[in-house]
């Protein structure tokens, strides 16, 4: 099991580089990757900064134009491309960025909300596909120092996932078919991509509301 004094030590030596560096916490939804991205960030202080990859999720509309609101959450219903060139200028450091971020009590991205100025010493992005292998998901390992895949008991995951549908508006029985249903299609999607990762993290402990 990874301890996260063990995370730690990993992040701050890449804080101790000369240049700017990115980290990525991959893993299937509710594995924990937002929760963990802000505690490393929080030991870290000002040098980091956290950048999301859900805030490249499509708006509502488009996913209802393009006829793919029941898939949310799946590779073609993000703006890929925007988010990998967003990771490039942010690897950069060269200049200041205003990334997005999602804001899950309404379901929708917001533009410019996370300011990232060039004294950040260390970006750590979170999100499902960071090592998927299909384009241009795939340009990111190259722009991406270290990437961890978290891989947590799959019955607390489940059970967390669940929890986080229920506290933003859904029946048990939507929670249920959500976390079971397109979540785990995703989960299953990337799976394989967790042998493109520095770390693998098995079982750490989060607290219950990581997502």
């Amino acid at each position: 099991m990874t301890s996260f004094e063990e995370l730690l030590t990993r992040a701050q030596a890449l804080v101790a580089r000369k240049e700017r560096t990115v980290l990525g916490i991959a893993g299937a939804p509710a594995s924990g990757k937002t929760t963990l991205a802000w505690q490393v960030a929080g030991a870290l202080g000002s040098r980091a900064a956290v950048v999301g990859m859900d805030g490249f999720h499509f708006a509502q509309v488009e996913l209802n134009r393009l006829g793919r609101a029941d898939r949310k959450g799946a590779p073609d219903t993000f703006d890929a491309y925007g988010y990998v060139h967003l990771i490039r200028r942010l690897a950069a450091g060269t200049e200041p960025v205003y990334a997005p971020e999602f804001r899950r009590e309404i379901e929708e991205p917001i533009a410019g909300a996370v300011p990232v100025p060039p004294s950040v010493r260390i970006v750590i992005t979170e999100g499902n596909y960071l090592l998927l292998e299909s384009e241009p998901w795939n340009e990111l390992r190259e722009l991406i120092d270290e990437v961890w895949f978290l891989e947590p008991d799959e019955q607390a995951r489940i059970e967390r996932l669940v929890t986080r549908h229920r506290k933003y508006g859904r029946s048990l029985v939507e929670a249920q078919q959500r976390a079971h249903g397109s979540d785990q299609r995703n989960a299953d999607l990337i799976a394989p991509s967790a042998r493109r990762a520095d770390v693998i993290v098995r079982d750490m402990e989060l607290p219950s509301f990581a997502v």
